[in-house]
């Protein structure tokens, strides 16, 4: 008798459990669920650890002073900052004041990066390679030195108090207050460090835009203006829509050039309200978030549905050049060299003059021909015995200076190092799951810290640090540092990676060679370039970083907060001995890279 034999169906759990072993079978699969947890803790937690601190009593703080409370929770900070009697002051003031100045930002940034950009890549203008090589200078440069530049130049004892700038020295030219302060000098300095951003996108369109489209208008005899407008124009939009995200974003979140040009925005306002108003300034660092995220939504609602345009008849290998004339060539050119000498090469001139006055910020030796008076104490006094150094060593002699000089390199190398790896796994992951919900999850994850403004990743840093006991401490500056600067070398390797055939791997898996041994030996030496620039920009952004920094930590802790130590105690040439170093330091370090490595931010556009 045939005994049947029924064979036991696995259960539900062990289907489960199967599928869950399969799908992290797959290295990207493990990477994307192991990046999507750490990036979900690091950026959503300090956002609701500000959130929470909005509606929290601060001892010492007008909340706990008008509630009667030592601790637990209040909606006191929303009631007043939107219905007190300061709201106008603390508010609605420096709201308007920011969106002014990101909106007329993000104009003279595309305005003045797109015309270089079209006159770089679609005309016969001269001395383009020049041109191109130090246009990007502003922005790599930190964010306040043109600010710092402004000041020393336009400022004057009749209008703004303190000693005569260079102008008023040199020509005995009064420039207005509203010139020297306030929200054009604010708005053209950022526009100016911004204008690099236009330059790369919009640069990158012109110099790659299919010159089919201009020809076939221009044989219909349509006129030159009406082909720019109607067919030219609407093709570099969506990189001026982008450009004008990812400004409008960091223009809103810019403290240090509102601060040295006396512009009241939210991040000064944060500042200055941050002891007294603890709770009330979280909110206003709450609200600079809000916008940042709008325009994550605004950027994905575009691009997922903007416009595509195509020609019939395929790609032409020609750039339809506009010829400026005989003369125009180089008048334009002069036009901009000047331009660009101004606002590259003069601040490093500025900034080292400044260390050698006797008087910094105080020109008068140029017009009395006094040029004996110049001075080495500030860089070579071995002593702190000088009374006008205020008890402090100079330049070269000063271990506050040097330490924190080497407390912002450890910073940015680790920071390097952990945003350009999680950036580069993120593109590597996402690159392989791109039709994934969780790989877009994780994807935006990686990208919101930077369209969030850095004063609130700052505070939002500062409530989580304090919270978990690591404030002033190394650690707080490279896990904020870390998450602030992923996007750029996630994006970075996303669209490398994405360029890559899948074929590629495949055929290494097919030889069962490991993943680790993929990556170092296929894929990274392949797209070296975008990955190196990955770890470098991290690298000289947190070099020059002092917004996202300066509540993290003691003023003397790193190079770039020690700035604003030194401009309280009255040494404005330590201060610009400081700037002049960090320019110098990220100067060599970016040359280093390119000579290394052949990257270069200008690299096909047109400035070669």
């Amino acid at each position: 008798m045939e005994q049947a034999i029924t064979e036991k169906k696995p259960s539900k759990f062990k289907i489960r459990m199967n599928k869950v072993l399969t799908y992290l079978s797959k290295p990207q699969n493990l990477v994307l669920l192991i990046l999507g947890v750490v990036l979900s803790i690091t950026t959503i937690g300090p956002i609701i650890s500000i959130v929470a601190d909005t509606v929290m009593v601060h001892t010492g703080s007008i909340d706990s002073t008008n509630t009667g409370l030592l601790s637990g929770f209040t909606l006191y900070n929303w009631a007043d900052l939107f219905t007190g009697r300061l709201s106008q002051a603390n508010l609605l003031l420096p709201l308007k004041n920011t969106l002014l100045l990101a909106v007329f930002t993000c104009i003279g940034a595309v305005l003045y990066g797109g015309i270089f950009a079209y006159l770089v890549t679609r005309t016969n203008m001269k001395f383009k390679k020049l041109l191109s090589s130090i246009f990007i200078f502003p922005y790599i440069m930190p964010q306040w030195t043109l600010a710092v530049v402004w000041k020393n130049l336009f400022y004057s004892s009749a209008v703004t108090g303190g000693s005569n700038g260079l102008l008023v020295a040199l020509t005995g030219i009064q420039m207005p207050l509203w010139w020297c302060k306030g929200l054009f000098p604010s708005a053209t300095v950022l526009a100016i460090h911004y204008a690099p951003f236009a330059y790369i996108l919009i640069g990158g369109i012109f110099r790659n835009m299919d010159a089919n489209l201009e020809e076939a208008a221009t044989i219909l005899n349509t006129p030159k203006r009406r082909i720019f407008f109607r067919v030219t124009l609407p093709m570099v939009m969506p990189a001026v829509l982008s450009t004008v995200l990812l400004v409008f974003s960091s223009a809103m979140g810019s403290f240090p050039v509102p601060y040295y040009l006396t512009y009241t925005t939210l991040a000064t306002k944060y500042v200055e309200m941050s002891v007294a108003r603890a709770g009330e300034a979280s909110i206003l660092a709450v609200i600079m978030m809000v916008f940042g995220i709008a325009i994550l939504s605004l950027n994905i609602a575009a691009t997922s549905g903007r416009k595509n345009y195509t020609t019939v008849t395929g790609k032409s290998g020609q750039i339809s050049r506009v010829n400026l004339g005989r003369h125009g060539k180089y008048v334009t050119a002069i036009i901009f060299l000047v331009l660009t000498l101004f606002t590259s090469i003069y601040p490093i001139i500025s900034f080292a003059t400044e260390t050698f006055l006797p008087n910094p910020g105080d020109y008068s030796f140029l017009t009395k021909g006094n040029w004996s008076s110049l001075t080495l104490k500030w860089w070579t006094t071995s002593t702190n015995t000088d009374s006008s150094l205020f008890g402090q060593c100079g330049i070269l002699h000063n271990t506050t200076i040097w330490n924190a000089y080497f407390g912002i390199l450890f910073v940015a190398v680790c920071c390097s190092l952990l945003a350009g790896t999680i950036g580069t796994l993120v593109g590597y992951a996402c690159s392989k799951n791109r039709h994934s919900k969780w790989a877009n999850y994780v994807n935006s994850m990686a990208f919101l810290p930077y369209l969030l403004p850095a004063l609130s990743v700052g505070v939002a840093f500062y409530v989580f640090g304090s919270n978990i006991g690591i404030y002033n401490t190394y650690l707080l500056l490279i896990i904020a540092g870390t998450v602030k600067y992923i996007p750029f070398a996630s994006r970075s390797a996303l669209n490398s990676m994405l360029q890559l055939s899948g074929e590629i791997e495949e055929a290494a898996v097919i030889q069962n060679i490991p993943w680790h041994k993929r990556m170092f030996k296929i894929i990274i030496p392949i797209q070296k370039s975008s990955i190196i620039s990955g770890y470098m920009l991290p690298f000289m952004s947190t070099l020059r970083e002092l917004t996202l920094f300066m509540l993290l930590c003691s003023q003397t802790k790193i190079l770039t907060t020690l700035l604003d130590y030194f401009d309280e105690m009255g040494l404005y040439a330590f201060s610009s001995g400081i700037n002049l170093i960090l320019i110098v330091t990220i100067l060599i370090c970016n040359a280093v890279v390119n000579k290394l490595t052949g990257a270069s931010i200008n690299k096909g556009i047109g400035g070669n």
